[in-house]
């Protein structure tokens, strides 16, 4: 096992979150302290005006604390396209809103967090402990993004059986027609995995047929991805997949030639019939069997299980016309106005996220 694959077992193991989870909770008893929430908030910032609304009612039911704390936004390197995620986040903030019970981004009072001096202040705070962005809470160790992380929160602040206030959405739809959906993903994506191991039994559910589009990896096409960001998704990934009942955390990256490796069969798992065997085989390899798909040993494991023959996969990792197909891939995402992965796109429809598959679920829903 490589000291990689060790580290991100150490990074998304239970026990040691856990034992973050106690040292805080001992520490402010020892302190007579009352529980409390540090969001991150950024002026202007459409999930940072739905967050903001959520702060109310959590101390309502919670008996907590909240303290705001000012920020501008993410430096490039942790959001490589701001113009488009600042597009994309004014039309989703409202979606995300509706389904939730509240105001749209614009309608609601953001308060004060625009000083200058107070965001110099927040943001110092943010990243001593750890993060970048905006619209985040940081609760005694862990972080939650926006509203879609809350009820990983409330399950931490609740001592009864109730039910969340921000719970999930449903994501399951009926519809009569046979449609297509265009999924991107990535085979660097610990949330392409995510979305990838439930997107198949999803589609059946809605029947619908999955185009499956990967891109290059971020970093592969020039965009590099911050250490705080690296941390936070691989964390946030491990309770995503705990919830899903998913094993994740035994990760061998397979940046660069693993990537390609992998992406070079694309159209032999294709034209053979067994995308979904190929890329659900790939992604589980390397997000949870630790599997090193730079490898022979590993990519013969990684097709062979899925159905293919070693000798065409040989054949097939010499091609180069994959990467024309990458790319059209990348052009097509941004066409619709994303940049990230996973994306969903449904005609002129498109949500980028897997915590978006509920949206998904919506656009197929009988009328």
């Amino acid at each position: 096992m490589s000291i990689k694959t060790l580290a991100s077992q150490i990074l998304t193991s239970r026990r040691v979150r856990d034992t973050v989870r106690n040292f805080h909770a001992a520490k402010r008893r020892a302190l007579g302290r009352k529980r409390t929430l540090h969001v991150f908030l950024e002026a202007g910032e459409p999930y940072s005006e739905v967050l903001r609304q959520c702060l109310p009612l959590l101390k309502e039911r919670y008996d907590i604390s909240c303290v705001e704390h000012a920020v501008g936004p993410p430096a490039k390197q942790a959001a490589s396209q701001p113009e488009m995620l600042a597009r994309y986040a004014a039309s989703d903030a409202v979606v995300l809103a509706q389904a939730h019970g509240l105001e749209p981004p614009g309608l609601h009072d953001t308060g004060d967090i625009s000083n200058a001096v107070a965001i110099a202040k927040g943001e110092a705070l943010r990243a001593r402990l750890g993060h970048y962005a905006s619209a985040m809470i940081w609760f005694e160790g862990e972080w939650y993004w926006g509203v879609d992380r809350l009820h990983y929160l409330e399950a931490r602040l609740s001592t009864s059986d109730q039910p969340p206030l921000f719970g999930l959405r449903p994501e399951i739809a009926n519809n009569t027609d046979i449609k297509q959906l265009e999924v991107f993903i990535s085979f660097r994506s610990p949330y392409s995995y995510l979305a990838v191991m439930r997107l198949f039994d999803l589609a059946e559910q809605w029947r619908v047929q999955l185009s499956i589009r990967p891109v290059l990896p971020m970093v592969m096409r020039g965009l590099p991805v911050p250490r705080a960001k690296r941390f936070y998704i691989v964390r946030d990934c491990k309770r995503e997949a705990e919830r899903l009942g998913l094993p994740f955390g035994k990760i061998c990256d397979p940046l660069g030639s693993g990537v390609e490796r992998g992406l070079s069969l694309i159209p032999l798992a294709r034209s053979e019939g067994v995308m979904r065997e190929y890329v659900q085989s790939f992604l589980s390899a390397v997000f949870a069997e630790g599997i090193d798909a730079a490898s022979d040993i590993g990519m013969r494991r990684i097709g062979e299980r899925a159905g293919l023959q070693w000798s065409s996969m040989q054949s097939a990792m010499k091609e180069k016309d994959w990467r024309k197909e990458m790319e059209e891939n990348r052009q097509a995402l941004f066409e619709h106005g994303l940049w990230g992965v996973p994306s969903m796109a449904y005609g002129r429809q498109a949500t980028f996220g897997q915590d978006r598959l509920w949206q998904v679920a919506n656009w197929f829903q009988t009328p």
